[in-house]
């Protein structure tokens, strides 16, 4: 049973003739008949007694109503797609790392809150396996992440490379390692350090330099907002390792200090975290989720997190599925 046949059955039944049907479904008389057919094959039995007007058999008179219901729940799945594709979708979910949300986001927002004024755009901040977590899970169309392969490797996947930043060592500024400049990383690891909670990039990034360096993380504090890492760093000894676009405005705070940190000697490289923009090829098809990502890509890899000593590249990538 196709939908053609079953609006071919309806004309019918309105115009009581097959060739009134063809004239207003737009399709020769042969068309129809053949509609008909199949679709009184498709059910066992005939649907119109077909004399000089096209009667309802007692089959078709039980058909009518379900082909009324069928017809227009088709036509409504087709109004709401084509306004999907206008663009005329009710809202927009994205789920963000919490330093993006803070400084990077707000212009985008901003601008595409302009652009699509019909569209209610909704963003959490949420740690980055989260994020991953709730977009696989249909519940937001968007995550602005550090990437997770174990989230993202799967073909619908589109992984989108956005900026590379530098981590540094966050501490009060009256602690002992305020006075370098790159902080070594000797010296890091004698400090207990506030982390981030499991489940977002961050912890995982440091365990995993601490892994590398064969040193052990002492992590004596979880945490899940950045005004609770300054919170808590201010008070004393303890130090924690944050990307550099989650300490921008630490310099206007004359309690805390940021510090770089100085690249190990086995690899001659800086701690830096990779940010990606992910969704999935379906929602691409979507023009305000397409919009959106333009938006991020331009703004987020064209100068991202107004690093103090790097410069900024201009370079826009096109987004590319996951293979």
């Amino acid at each position: 049973m196709r939908i053609e046949q079953l609006q071919a059955f309806l004309a019918i039944t309105e115009t009581g003739s097959f060739q009134q049907a063809a004239r207003t479904c737009d399709c020769t008389q042969s068309t129809i008949s053949r509609q008909i057919q199949s679709l009184e094959e498709a059910l066992g039995l005939s649907l119109f007694h077909r004399h000089h007007q096209a009667k309802l058999t007692i089959g078709g008179e039980r058909l009518l109503p379900h082909a009324r219901k069928i017809c227009q729940e088709w036509k409504l799945a087709h109004q709401s797609i084509e306004s999907l594709l206008a663009g005329k979708q009710p809202e927009l979910c994205v789920a963000a790392i919490h330093s993006v949300c803070a400084h990077l986001l707000p212009p985008i927002l901003q601008q595409f809150c302009y652009e699509y004024p019909q569209v209610q755009l909704r963003v959490t901040a949420l740690g980055s396996d989260r994020a991953l977590k709730v977009l696989k899970d249909g519940l937001v169309d968007i995550a602005i992440v550090m990437d997770n392969r174990m989230f993202t490797s799967s073909p619908d996947m589109v992984v989108q490379n956005l900026y590379q930043e530098p981590i540094e060592v966050l501490m009060s500024a009256q602690h002992p390692l305020a006075e370098y400049s790159q902080v070594p990383w000797a010296e890091l690891v004698k400090y207990p350090q506030v982390v981030f909670k499991d489940g977002y990039g961050m912890q995982r990034l440091v365990q995993e330099q601490f892994s590398k360096q064969g040193s052990k993380l002492h992590a004596v504090l979880e945490l899940n907002t950045l005004d609770a890492f300054r919170g808590v760093v201010r008070q004393g000894k303890l130090i924690a390792l944050l990307p550099r676009s989650a300490l921008l405005d630490v310099h206007s705070d004359p309690t805390l200090a940021a510090r770089s940190i100085e690249p190990t000697s086995q690899t001659g490289m800086n701690l830096s975290r990779q940010v990606v923009l992910v969704t999935t090829s379906d929602r691409l098809e979507i023009p305000p989720i397409q919009s959106f990502c333009d938006l991020v890509i331009k703004q987020l890899t064209a100068c991202p997190a107004q690093p103090r000593v790097d410069s900024c590249s201009s370079d826009e990538e096109e987004l590319i599925p996951n293979t």
